[in-house]
C-alpha cells in the first residue's frame, strides 16, 4: 500500500482538506452589530445606565462570535475565536473606564489650569470665592514624594539584591514574608505608625518629612517585589561568565546584574512613586495641610495635591472649590503620566544594547 493510500484512508469521511474560514472583516462586523443590538435592547428595556448597554453588547458579541464561527469553521476554531473575543472584551472593559476618567477630568479641569493657577497659593483667598491656585500643594507633593523615594528606593533595591543574590535560610524567608505583608497594609496604618513613633514618641512636629516617612513605608515593598522579579530574570549565565573571569560577586552585581535589569527596576520604582503620589490619609495625619507656601519640608505643615483636592471638593455647593479640585486632579494625572514617560526614557537609555 502506498503512502497516498494510507493518508486517504486516515482522512475523515466527508471532511475537506481545507475548512471554511470567516472573512477578516467578520469580527469587526460582529462587533458593530453587537453594539447596535445591545444599545437597542438597552433602550427598549428602559436601562438608563450605559454600563448595562455595554455589558449587553459584550455578551452578544461573545455569543454571536462563537455561534457564527461554530457554524462556518467548526467547534474547535469557534473555541479559539471565543477565547480571543473574551480577551478583547476584557481589554475594552479595562480601557473604557480609564479613557472616560481621563476625558472627564480634562473636561472639568482644563478651564481652571493656567499660569495663575499653577503659580499662586490659597493664602488670603476665600474658599467659597474665585482665584487661588495649587503652587503650595505642588511644592509639597514634589518634596514629599522626592524624600520618600530617596528613603525607600535604596532600601528596597538593596533588600531585593539581598533576597536574590545572598538570601538563604530562615532570614530570607522572614524578609520575604514581611515584604508581602507590607504590600497590602492600608495607608492609614502606615500613617498611624509614623504618628505614634515619630510625632508622639519622639516629639517631632507636623511636617512634610513626617508624611514622607509614611509614604516610604508604602513605597518600599513595591520596590522590593518589582526589583526582585527583575533581578530573577537576569540569566545566570551572565553571572557565571563574570565569576569565571575572576570578577568578585559584589562587582558582578554592580556591573552586570543591575545594568541588565535597570529598565525593569526603574519602571518598578516609578510604579511605586505613582502608588504614593495620590495618597491622602498619611498626609492628613502627618503633614496637616496649609494654605500657604512652605518650602521647608522639615518644619511646619505643608500641603499636597491629593489633600488639596479633598479639601476643595469637600466644600458643599461651592462651584469654585469644585473647579479647583478638578484642576488639581488634572495636574496630578499629568504629573503621574510625566513620571511614567521619564521612567520609559531612562529604561530605554540605560538598558543593555543588543548586537551581534
Amino acid at each position: 500500500m502506498t503512502v497516498t493510500a494510507i493518508v486517504d484512508d486516515a482522512r475523515p469521511v466527508g471532511r475537506p482538506l481545507t475548512a471554511n474560514r470567516l472573512p477578516t472583516w467578520a469580527p469587526a462586523a460582529v462587533a458593530v452589530g453587537s453594539i447596535a443590538l445591545g444599545c437597542g435592547i438597552g433602550a427598549a428595556a428602559g436601562l438608563a445606565s450605559h454600563l448595562q448597554w455595554g455589558l449587553l453588547s459584550g455578551t452578544l458579541f461573545l455569543l454571536i462570535s462563537y455561534g457564527l464561527a461554530a457554524r462556518v469553521e467548526g467547534r474547535r476554531q469557534a473555541k479559539d475565536r471565543f477565547a480571543t473575543s473574551v480577551v478583547w472584551v476584557a481589554f475594552i472593559m479595562a480601557v473604557v473606564p480609564l479613557v472616560a476618567l481621563t476625558v472627564y477630568t480634562v473636561q472639568q479641569g482644563i478651564a481652571v489650569v493656567d499660569g495663575n493657577f499653577l503659580s499662586h497659593s490659597m493664602k488670603g483667598v476665600l474658599q467659597s470665592g474665585p482665584g487661588g491656585g495649587i503652587y503650595h500643594a505642588l511644592i509639597g507633593t514634589l518634596q514629599q514624594v522626592a524624600l520618600a523615594t530617596a528613603i525607600a528606593a535604596p532600601i528596597g533595591l538593596l533588600t531585593a539584591v539581598y533576597l536574590v543574590e545572598y538570601g538563604r535560610g530562615k532570614l530570607a524567608k522572614a524578609v520575604t514574608f514581611f515584604v508581602d505583608v507590607m504590600t497590602g497594609i492600608p495607608s492609614i496604618v502606615a500613617g498611624l505608625f509614623i504618628l505614634s513613633l515619630w510625632n508622639l514618641a519622639l516629639g517631632f512636629s507636623y511636617s512634610g518629612f513626617s508624611g514622607s516617612l509614611a509614604l516610604a513605608i508604602l513605597m518600599m515593598p513595591v520596590v522590593v517585589r518589582s526589583t526582585e522579579e527583575m533581578l530573577k530574570l537576569v540569566p545566570n549565565e551572565l553571572r557565571e561568565a563574570s565569576y569565571a573571569l575572576g570578577v568578585p560577586k559584589w562587582k558582578t552585581i554592580l556591573r552586570i546584574v543591575l545594568p541588565t535589569a535597570i529598565g525593569g527596576i526603574t519602571t518598578g520604582v516609578m510604579l511605586a512613586v505613582a502608588r504614593i503620589t495620590g495618597e491622602t490619609a498619611p498626609v492628613m495625619m502627618l503633614v496637616f495641610g496649609a494654605d500657604y507656601i512652605n518650602n521647608n519640608p522639615f518644619d511646619g505643615p505643608q500641603q499636597s495635591l491629593p489633600m488639596y483636592i479633598w479639601t476643595q471638593y469637600s466644600q458643599v455647593n461651592n462651584q469654585y472649590g469644585y473647579a479647583r479640585a478638578w484642576g488639581a486632579a488634572l495636574v496630578l494625572i499629568a504629573f503621574v503620566m510625566a513620571l511614567n514617560l521619564i521612567a520609559r526614557g531612562i529604561a530605554r537609555w540605560r538598558s543593555p544594547k543588543t548586537g551581534h
